[in-house]
């Protein structure tokens, strides 16, 4: 079930399900799903027997997520709040992460709304540079971030900040997709920009992987 305003499971959403997939997680692991949306990754990792913690900053995001843990019949602990202060001083085996991404014409405002869960400032790096800084000490000897962003909003910052906090970081995961309605939307923007060529028709999504060494 996905509420109005609520940022409904893509592309991106699968392409970090299929991450999850491929990590062990063993019976009992402590998950956190921030700007879990719906709760579909909080809710994939429920089913692998993990005690899943899922934030957003969305009352209506915390609510879809809750409503869907309960018919699902799984137990995920939904907190509302921005990023991760609703957890601070907790630990975790794997952090999930898909933030908003997409770089937004306008510096200085903040999105409001429903834009909150895809604009992300002028660069695209509004949410995920407060990622790097501070996931990797939520993160127990081991853990591991897994997070999805664009191409758009330059990965190789993303390793590089993640590996500069001390965690070995890489991209794993690649997938070319069509425009969405966001990057339509803003695409002349986005040419003028540099961040698009004149013959890019695709978007590309990856998911960058950062473990903390035991």
């Amino acid at each position: 079930m996905v509420l109005p305003g609520v940022y409904a499971p893509q592309e991106d959403t699968a392409l970090l399900a299929g991450a999850l997939s491929d990590e062990s997680l063993p019976p009992g692991a402590a998950v956190l799903d921030v700007g879990t949306g719906s709760g579909a990754l909080a809710l994939a990792a429920a089913r692998r027997g993990g005690r899943v913690t899922a934030v957003d900053v969305s009352w209506r995001a915390v609510c879809a997520a809750r409503v869907n843990a309960a018919r699902a019949g799984l137990r995920v602990r939904v907190r509302h709040g921005n990023l991760f202060t609703p957890v601070r001083g907790e630990t975790f085996d794997l952090v999930l992460a898909n933030p908003p991404y997409v770089p937004a014409p306008g510096r200085g405002r903040a999105p409001r709304g429903a834009a909150r869960a895809w604009d992300a400032g002028h660069d695209g790096r509004l949410v995920l540079d407060r990622i790097c800084a501070e996931a990797p000490g939520l993160l127990r000897p081991g853990g591991v971030l897994l997070l999805v962003q664009s191409a758009l909003s330059d990965p190789e910052r993303t390793v590089g900040r993640l590996r500069e906090a001390g965690l070995k970081a890489a991209v794993t995961r690649r997938q070319r997709i069509a425009f969405g309605p966001v990057v339509r939307g803003r695409e002349r923007w986005l040419r003028q920009r540099g961040l698009l060529s004149l013959t890019d028709n695709e978007e590309e999504l990856v998911v960058v992987r950062a473990e903390l060494p035991v």
